[in-house]
């Protein structure tokens, strides 16, 4: 006589995805018993070494550990990102980022040591954030049309600073140069903020920067503000045209910042990240802070949201890397 055998293999899955629930509960009741790196590509002072420690207070006295925001600059971000692509995956490293690390860097940067879309696991998107055209007071543009002119009568004369090979204020710069013609030479540095500093020294002329970097050396008449990168006007800068507006048509460039966890990191720990990170970005206090530094209304995501707007700026930043006829370096 023929008896039913129940099938053991769907068992074994359920049992499976039983004690995998389990464990990723008792992650996420264990986690965290030790203070959280927050690595940051860039040099103190810049607008992705802000964000990261605006968030990091609250987020820490949700999580009851503190958030330990370390600067690694150099390499475009990629110190910085090859330390977190390759740390554990424990819920013990995050990053602070802007696109260049996450998106730009591997259309512009030959042979990197980690793939950011394969590393990573995303957290949240936490800013967008527009670029500001700055001149030192010496260099006799008052327009983007008179920052042309100059750049095409001159070829090369004008230098332009930036966090590096691949940051916005490179690509944003180099898409004004596809654009216009005008030559300038780029020298990378490994921040946005002695960047700033050397504009203001007057030891390069141009920089297209963030507005949270730039901001203060703007309104201290240190340096001379020409236009805004996005297609609207910033909210602290109302007078100050776009760049679209100065007679660019087309041009439109804005940034971002977002926080990842190396790849693998437990679901339970993005998830928790992700909550903490978003309450933050809610509070009145980081709010008020954002809109200082002329960064957009918080902009969280979900993250597998995150995931996809990173997988589409990649693709974006190649194309516009192939349109400028940047050579990675």
């Amino acid at each position: 006589m023929n008896r039913l055998v129940a099938p053991r293999f769907p068992c074994a899955l359920v049992l499976a995805a039983c004690l995998l629930g389990t464990v990723g509960s008792a992650i996420a009741q264990a986690w965290p018993a030790k203070p959280i790196r927050v690595l940051v590509g860039f040099a103190p002072g810049g607008s992705v070494d802000l964000t990261a420690r605006i968030l990091s207070a609250p987020i820490g006295e949700a999580l009851g550990t503190p958030l330990i925001v370390e600067n690694r600059p150099g390499a475009s971000g990629n110190i910085a990102g090859e330390a977190a692509a390759k740390a554990a995956p424990d819920g013990y490293t995050t990053m602070m980022s802007s696109g260049g690390p996450l998106a730009a860097n591997r259309a512009v940067i030959a042979n990197m040591s980690f793939d950011p879309q394969r590393d990573f696991a995303g957290i949240t998107l936490a800013a967008f954030q527009a670029n500001i055209v700055v001149v030192n007071p010496r260099v006799p543009a008052k327009t983007v049309a008179d920052l042309i002119r100059i750049a095409k009568s001159a070829p090369n004369k004008l230098s332009y600073g930036s966090a590096g090979v691949g940051s916005v204020q490179h690509l944003s710069t180099e898409m004004f140069r596809a654009l216009t013609g005008a030559q300038m030479v780029h020298v990378p540095y490994k921040g946005g903020a002695p960047a700033v500093a050397d504009l203001v020294a007057g030891h390069i002329d141009v920089m297209f920067d963030t507005i949270s970097t730039s901001i203060r050396f703007v309104q201290d008449g240190k340096l001379r503000a020409l236009a805004v990168t996005p297609m609207t006007r910033a909210a602290m800068l109302p007078s100050l045209p776009t760049v679209d507006e100065s007679g660019l048509k087309g041009y439109e460039f804005r940034g971002w910042i977002g926080l990842v966890a190396p790849t693998k990191t437990p679901a339970p720990v993005i998830s928790r990240l992700h909550a903490e990170t978003t309450r933050a970005l809610g509070l009145p206090d980081v709010q008020k802070r954002f809109a200082e530094l002329g960064f957009d209304a918080p902009a969280p995501m979900a993250p597998a949201q995150f995931d996809a707007f990173m997988r589409d700026e990649a693709t974006k930043y190649v194309e516009l890397v192939k349109k400028a006829g940047i050579k990675p370096e």
